[in-house]
């Protein structure tokens, strides 16, 4: 049972429409790191993922598909978002669908608390609605239209025709909330990272808000109004709370007020909902805002944002399955500066394999514990007398932890995983310095070539602690070849934080061989 401090941490709702790509895939992985960290840190620790489900693009796309709306996402989940967790090794501890009952049941308790503090207003509503992004546009994000759409107001971001719907709405007085989320950017400066995603937002708070269309009533999937039968509520609303409800707003104040602020990772195009219109909702309900939303950049597949109608999506499961889950993880959670934009590329990513977790990582790993076979009939050695050289590795493996722990503290998983990627580079430079194969040929140097191999397998053993969130598959094996599983326990047990102490790993623990973490590739060109 964990003792520390409540670390809560979500990705966005997916829609399930669209079918997992490697973009939704990094976000989880990047969520899931975090998660594993703190979890293993010793952190009372609670990852959320799920699944947005109403709107009116998905009951068009029912419909087109000949099933109702909830037959339509029952198939989509079942099919491809809840396999795609277990595609990238996903440890989340729930999974919230905006179609569940505690949901629908407890964004109605939450719509009904604003409504009952004045915050929501009857009103007549005329504006461009985009379907595909399930929101009405504001000028800057109307263009014209061009080829077969010239002449018409289409979406700057899915080049499709807008709709001018014309409705009565419920409306949430959003602008009654701009002084109050300035002020909250002020004097809680990292509430939105990177700082690029925190300029961003302020500036477009600076430049006044508009009072926000919170319900529909020209079609019916979706949550009603609980004052109002006739409406639903409005999609993003409705998925926003997802983040509350998960966690008992309404209905479990103990589990609530346990879990209660959230993190939330989210790519940057859905930085505004998260930043601007979630804080305040939660404001004008008397809730306490997140801790911090954390906008990462989009990847890039040949110079274009991913996306299902442009074709660049990749599913996860085409690199995963040459590759695996734990290549899939450090990859992207290695190769691109969290917050940033990145570009995917095969070359690269066969490129990094093969020379960081193949070679690097997996050599290091392989040479270490057959070396201990061969010269110590697989019993860890007792280390003799340290030398500079020893302790050196010794202040490597210390500093890269707590740099590592510092890293995430600041959500920057690349930053950590280069700090723990010192101990590998630093072992293989050590190992190639000590020539242990050539201290095994003389008894005279037995106990040096003990204090070698020795330092290398406990650099290994803090390396298997650290990698783990970023690798938990190759990490477990290293750990079990260690013998670390015999003699320390299970290695979600081992206390990251402290994972830089040197001397864990007990002399005459007992090294099984270990087969290559990661297997050279064949690709076919």
């Amino acid at each position: 049972m964990s003792t520390g401090e409540s670390f809560y941490i979500t990705t966005p709702i997916y829609y399930p429409s669209d079918v997992p790509h490697i973009g939704h895939g990094y976000t989880t992985v990047a969520v899931d790191t975090l998660a594993r960290w703190h979890r293993q840190a010793g952190d009372d620790t609670w990852m959320l993922t799920g699944t947005d489900e109403h709107g009116q693009k998905m009951l068009r796309a029912a419909a087109a598909n000949g099933a109702t709306p909830q037959e339509w996402v029952d198939r989509l989940v079942a099919e491809s978002w809840h396999p795609v967790l277990e595609t990238l090794d996903v440890a989340n501890d729930d999974f919230i669908r905006t179609t569940q009952e505690r949901h629908e049941e407890r964004v109605q308790k939450f719509v009904q608390a604003i409504y009952d503090r004045g915050y929501i207003y009857a009103g007549e509503f005329e504006a461009l609605y985009c379907v595909g992004c399930e929101e009405f546009k504001t000028d800057s994000e109307i263009v014209d239209g061009t080829g077969p759409f010239e002449g018409l107001k289409v979406c700057a971001i899915h080049s499709k025709p807008l709709e001018l719907l014309q409705e009565k709405n419920y409306f949430f007085k959003l602008s009654e909330f701009q002084d109050k989320l300035l002020e909250l950017y002020r004097t809680v400066p990292d509430f939105v990272r990177p700082e690029s995603a925190r300029n961003e937002v302020v500036s477009f708070v600076k430049q006044g808000l508009k009072d926000l269309s919170i319900s529909r009533s020209t079609f019916d999937w979706g949550i009603k109004v609980p004052w109002d039968q006739s409406h639903v509520i409005y999609v993003w609303v409705d998925a926003l709370l997802n983040y509350a409800t998960a966690v008992g707003y309404g209905s479990d104040p103990e589990e609530f007020a346990r879990r209660w602020p959230a993190y939330h990772v989210v790519g940057k195009d859905i930085l505004r909902f998260h930043a601007v219109i979630w804080p305040a909702m939660l404001m004008a309900a008397g809730v306490e805002v997140p801790k911090g939303v954390f906008a990462h950049g989009w990847l890039l597949v040949g110079g274009e944002k991913m996306s299902k109608s442009k074709l660049t999506g990749i599913a996860p499961s085409e690199i995963t399955d040459v590759f695996g889950p734990d290549a899939y993880r450090f990859y992207f959670l290695s190769a691109i500066a969290f917050g940033q934009d990145g570009s995917f590329s095969w070359e690269d990513l066969s490129a990094r394999y093969q020379a960081e977790l193949a070679n690097g990582f997996g050599n290091l790993a392989s040479r270490t514990t057959a070396m201990i076979d061969r010269y110590f009939e697989g019993i860890v050695p007792p280390a003799g007398e340290y030398t500079d050289a020893d302790l050196h590795i010794q202040k490597i493996v210390s500093d890269a932890a707590s740099a590592a722990d510092a890293a995430i503290e600041r959500f920057r998983i690349d930053e950590a995983i280069a700090a723990i990627w010192t101990i590998v580079d630093a072992l293989n430079g050590y190992i190639t310095e000590n020539e242990p194969w050539a201290l095994a040929k003389d008894d005279a140097q037995r106990a040096r070539l003990g204090t070698v191999l020795y330092t290398a397998a406990e650099g290994l053993r803090a390396l298997a602690v650290l990698i783990s969130p970023v690798t938990p598959i190759a990490s477990e094996k290293l750990w079990v070849a260690l013998g670390a599983a015999d003699t320390l326990g299970r290695l979600q047990d081992q206390p990251i934080r402290e994972a830089g102490r040197w001397g864990i790993l007990p002399f005459g623990a007992s090294v099984n061989a270990l087969a290559p973490l990661f297997p050279r590739v064949e690709q076919s060109g």
